[in-house]
């Protein structure tokens, strides 16, 4: 056992574009191998609602996200995607109400979230899940300080946009550049970038993995939450970070070294060994 809860939901897979490396099997082929492997993989305890959304996005976006009134080359409208978008939220949510309770936890579901912004759909996310969480710890607690790390291959620029200025919150953000959306070349206010060329392997991302904790720590958080993406895998087929399946593990590790509660959530990660990628997360989590 990984002595980590996981909560996922497999209606999230109900919907596709032909062709688009946001699959369902993401979250399916995850979501078994962790069960076979003996986790136990959870359904959401907290069920999220405009409510949760308000938090973080402007009072239209939710409608908008309902009703497909938004244009965005990366992000489709889907019929159900506002319930399904809801219930990828649920997870994080949980996830987080878990590390609260000093359990760690991660969210496998789809969509994502870090790169939606206040009134944006943006890069395969429509609704923010860890900013939303965030603020929803900060709401229920508004004494509780947070860190915020963010190990996508891809600048979380929603996340960033959504956490500047916040009181109580710390971003840091590590992810390859020049890539997608070409954002987070400097650190600002509370949000810290470190942007990494591509070629970036396992020994340099670990180097600056460890720098950028130090300030995280500095900020003396009670709780980290981590935006867990898997596509700085050396076969991720839209990027160009090298890191091993082991990275992984050693990712994990790190994290949960600072003996902080936390909680995490799936961002991205296209390679077919995504589960395997995760499966080595949790065990460092742990």
């Amino acid at each position: 056992m990984s002595g980590i809860k996981v909560y996922s939901d497999l209606s999230t897979t109900t919907y596709r574009t032909p062709g688009h490396p946001e699959a369902p099997e993401r979250v399916s082929r995850s979501y078994e191998r962790l069960k076979a492997a003996g986790h136990a993989v959870l359904a959401p305890v907290v069920k999220a609602g405009p409510d949760d959304v308000a938090l973080m996005h402007s009072k239209e976006h939710f409608e908008s996200v309902r009703e497909g009134r938004f244009r965005d080359a990366d992000t489709p409208y889907f019929p159900d995607i506002a319930q399904i978008a809801l219930t990828s939220l649920s997870g994080a949510l949980s996830a987080a109400d878990s590390a609260a309770a000093g359990e760690p936890a991660f969210s496998l579901m789809r969509p994502p979230g870090h790169h939606a912004g206040r009134s944006r759909v943006s890069g395969f996310c429509y609704f923010n899940n860890l900013a939303i969480a965030v603020a929803r710890l900060r709401k229920e607690t508004k004494s509780v300080r947070i860190s915020i790390l963010d190990v996508d291959v891809h600048h979380g620029d929603g996340t960033d946009e959504l956490m500047t200025g916040k009181d109580g919150v710390h971003f840091t953000s590590l992810h390859q550049s020049p890539l997608y959306p070409g954002t987070g070349l400097a650190s600002h206010d509370n949000c810290f970038n470190y942007p990494l060329p591509p070629g970036t392997g396992e020994a340099a991302y670990l180097k600056a993995l460890e720098a950028a904790l130090r300030p995280a720590l500095d900020f003396k958080p009670d709780l980290l939450a981590i935006s867990a993406g898997f596509d700085t895998y050396k076969e991720c087929p839209i990027a160009q970070l090298k890191l091993e399946k082991k990275s992984y593990r050693r990712i994990g590790a790190m994290i949960a070294e600072t003996k902080l509660r936390r909680f995490a959530v799936l961002e991205g990660g296209y390679a077919s060994e995504l589960p395997v990628l995760i499966e080595e997360f949790l065990a460092g989590l742990a």
